[in-house]
């Protein structure tokens, strides 16, 4: 890699920066562009840890990015998937109102996904949910058909084989330790050497933020890691599950509560919860960093989250730690549901954008410094919108560095 050079240098080795990098070539073949990932595999992290649920576009803010992305993203993904016989499955996934009370959020839902252009989303009653989900309690659902499940990770690697066979070079185990603008291009020192580049793309998930101050970029948000606990259920009880189980997300709660979701491995998933984790890539319960720990006490935004969210997240780490209560909350969406039905599972981490004022970036963030671009916060359906991430990430690149490269 010593003083290799390039168009574009894309830091994170992700599904998004993998779509980025195998669309920049598609569009601008004669480019130089390399990927550089500091594991030894691609896409280990948010990637890798995924659900694996492909979204259809329900939740978001009509006219977001999310919206937007997804809905066109989930078409896209469809389609790659079925050009590389990467094996998926339009499931189906149902929302589930346990009481009267939640119609009107339930109905609001509708609404946004109508406006967000989800085909066939449909209100059902108790009777077509049992013919859908017949263990599932509910006295109404929001039913969307075209809901998926698909191996991300098999995704970005047909993502990365098309890259490299496009001309494009992946470098691994290649941590960025330090970024200097030098006559008119960028250098990159990594653990694998120096790399020369014109423009960068940062991707790189947890550490976006990290990668853009060694940029100058002063992007006003930190990046503070939430992990995702999971139980699988035993392989006898698979049958209480046929699709995707979600229940109407509560208003004052920023993430979606818990739910079942049978992957495309054929198991079952039941969770995940939501608890700040000690350290970016903190997937087990002892994980900790002192630096990330410190940086998130020292930064502003993460008092204020936290006077803002307390009382949930002292919910959430009690749940982490009594499976009764997660049983418990399983148990709503299926009472039948028992402890025997249980087994221990994995755990992912969400990187999310945190503002100086407390609050949780909702939508996409990308950004346009002078020499480059930074994803800062693309959580869920960051893979399910990763084709039209990285289309728009690439139309960003060749608008804005095209007559430099």
């Amino acid at each position: 890699m010593e003083s290799s050079q390039y168009d574009i240098a894309i830091i994170g080795g992700g599904i998004l920066g993998l779509s980025t990098a195998m669309q920049l070539l598609e569009r601008v073949p004669q480019w130089r562009v390399a990927v550089i990932e500091k594991e030894e595999q691609l896409a280990t992290h948010q990637t890798g840890h995924n659900s694996g649920v492909m979204h259809s576009g329900i939740y978001y803010r009509p006219g977001s990015h999310k919206a937007q992305f997804c809905v066109a993203g989930l078409n896209n993904m469809v389609k790659f998937c079925e050009e590389n016989e990467i094996e998926y499955r339009q499931c189906g996934k149902v929302i589930v109102a346990l009481h009267e009370s939640e119609f009107g959020r339930l109905d609001d839902l509708y609404q946004r996904g109508t406006a967000n252009g989800v085909p066939d989303l449909e209100m059902v009653g108790p009777e077509r949910l049992k013919e859908i989900e017949p263990h599932t309690a509910g006295v109404r659902a929001l039913w969307a058909p075209h809901t998926g499940i698909v191996d991300f990770t098999k995704v970005a690697a047909a993502f990365a084989n098309k890259f490299q066979q496009a001309g494009g070079d992946i470098f691994t185990r290649a941590a960025v330790k330090k970024i200097a603008n030098s006559s008119g291009s960028v250098a990159l020192e990594t653990t694998k050497g120096t790399l020369q580049a014109k423009h960068l793309i940062n991707c790189a998930g947890l550490y976006a933020d990290k990668v853009a101050a060694m940029t100058g970029e002063k992007v006003g948000v930190r990046i503070i890691p939430f992990r995702g606990e999971y139980y699988t259920l035993k392989p006898e009880s698979h049958h209480l599950v046929s699709g995707l189980i979600y229940p109407v997300p509560d208003p004052q709660f920023p993430f979606l509560g818990v739910h079942f979701t049978r992957n495309i491995k054929g198991h079952v998933e039941a969770g995940p919860n939501a608890v700040m984790a000690l350290r970016r890539e903190g997937y087990r319960k002892r994980d900790f960093s002192l630096g990330d720990s410190l940086g998130n006490l020292a930064y502003p935004g993460f008092w204020k989250m936290a006077m803002k969210y307390w009382k949930i997240g002292l919910g959430e780490v009690y749940r982490s730690y009594n499976r009764r209560v997660f049983l418990h909350d399983l148990q709503r969406l299926i009472p039948e549901i028992q402890n025997s039905d249980l087994d221990s599972g994995g755990s992912g981490v969400r990187a999310q954008a945190v503002a100086r004022d407390g609050s949780l970036l909702d939508d996409f963030s990308i950004i346009q410094g002078r020499d480059a671009i930074h994803v800062l916060n693309a959580p869920s359906p960051g893979a399910t919108s990763s084709l039209a991430i990285g289309e728009h990430i690439a139309g960003l690149a060749i608008d804005n560095f095209g007559a430099a490269a």
